[in-house]
């Protein structure tokens, strides 16, 4: 019980960040977009919300600073995004090159700025970070109190609870009909006066939303400051994640939850029994390896939408 205690807070904790990035690439990809540029909007969205909480604590916000950044970073992912977006859909450009150049754009463009803001190659560290707490009632039940309801994160709550907001958006409202629609065969949703280009471009916003808030949670809630090295393939795990989980609100749960597992070991690793003799690097190079092997196994039975990676020219089969 100890190491369960242990392990599965830690889990949920490191699960949240790709929670949230590969709910927002769900959205880009239901829609027909592929969104490799994942990685890239946690770097702008870790960026935004570091230099913002930082820019707030300064003139006093306090506390609300870190939260009022968040906001921000998810305003800034949305923007970002865009870039992607007009690529894509408007200039119909191969979309894995635009999600490609969209990484390197926000590594580059994000270290520059901080060069320029603070003229070194890191920013300062946070003083209002987002710690863990206890819920109340729920870390008293027996059993499950400890593992599940202690020592836990807000933003981990709020990102298992986006879960299922998404489920019902994608699934059980007309947006999310639409959305899928244009995904699966946006010729028919065209004929039935879906505009095509306008959910595609919905979809890359949601995703570009989503991912900031992805970035800007691992950043406020792990780092605590922001450098070229804080979002080190978290988002091309995500992707990961979204595809292991078939595209689907609740397969992104899980295997959020089980990647977010691998990141835990490779942390908590040391203190446990087990694994306490295991080289440190093995641990750490542990999730990206788990990563490999769960695309390995499973992209080919992943159904993914009929339509993704295709450009709609209008009239066009």
């Amino acid at each position: 019980m100890q190491i369960l205690a242990l392990i599965i807070p830690a889990a949920i904790y490191a699960a949240a960040p790709l929670m949230l990035t590969a709910l927002g690439g769900l959205f880009s990809e239901r829609s027909g977009v592929v969104n490799i540029g994942l990685e890239g909007l946690m770097v702008m969205g870790a960026f935004t919300a570091i230099v913002m909480t930082l820019t707030l604590e300064r003139i006093g916000i306090g506390a609300l600073s870190t939260w009022l950044a968040l906001l921000v970073a998810v305003l800034f992912g949305a923007i970002f995004s865009l870039f992607h977006a007009v690529a894509s859909i408007q200039f119909r450009a191969d979309q894995v090159v635009s999600g490609v150049a969209l990484n390197f754009l926000a590594i580059g463009l994000s270290v520059f700025l901080v060069r320029l803001f603070y003229q070194k190659g890191q920013t300062d560290f946070i003083q209002n970070r987002l710690y863990r707490f206890d819920i109340p009632w729920l870390s008293d039940i027996p059993v499950v109190g400890p593992l599940f309801f202690s020592r836990a994160y807000m933003t981990s709550i709020i990102a298992i609870a986006l879960v299922f907001v998404v489920l019902y958006v994608v699934y059980h409202t007309p947006f999310g009909l639409r959305l899928r629609s244009v995904g699966e065969h946006p010729m028919a949703a065209d004929t039935m006066g879906i505009q095509v280009n306008r959910m595609r471009y919905i979809g890359v916003m949601l995703s570009g939303a989503l991912g900031g808030l992805g970035g800007g949670v691992y950043a406020v809630t792990i780092s605590g400051n922001f450098s070229a090295n804080t979002i080190v393939g978290q988002g091309f795990m995500s992707l990961a994640v979204l595809i292991f989980g078939k595209w689907h609100p609740l397969g992104v749960l899980g295997a959020a939850l089980f990647f977010g597992l691998a990141q835990a070991l490779s942390i908590t690793g040391q203190q446990i029994p087990l694994f306490a003799n295991v080289p440190t690097v093995f641990l750490h190079i542990a999730p990206y390896v788990l990563t490999i092997f769960a695309l390995a196994g499973f992209v080919g039975r992943a159904d993914a939408p009929k339509a993704i990676g295709k450009p709609y020219i209008k009239g066009s089969r």
